[in-house]
């Protein structure tokens, strides 16, 4: 089994920045009201470093990577 991770939103605690959709267009999107949309699927491991910051500079912290085991 190898690791993958996806990202996950807050939706409570976002307040509509879009700095996340900046750092990382590739995954997120924003909404007509500027909140993320983001991609369900699993980050690809070469947009890990780019998912991370995004996490860790998200100004709310509503933005979090989540990791699960797929098999197989």
């Amino acid at each position: 089994m190898s690791p993958q991770h996806r990202l996950v939103v807050d939706r409570i605690k976002c307040d509509g920045r879009g700095l996340c959709a900046e750092l990382l267009p590739e995954l997120i999107r924003l909404d007509d009201w500027g909140y993320p949309i983001v991609n369900s699927e699993s980050v690809p491991v070469h947009l890990l470093p780019l998912a991370q910051r995004a996490v860790e500079d998200c100004p709310v912290l509503a933005i979090a990577l989540r990791r699960s085991q797929v098999k197989k």
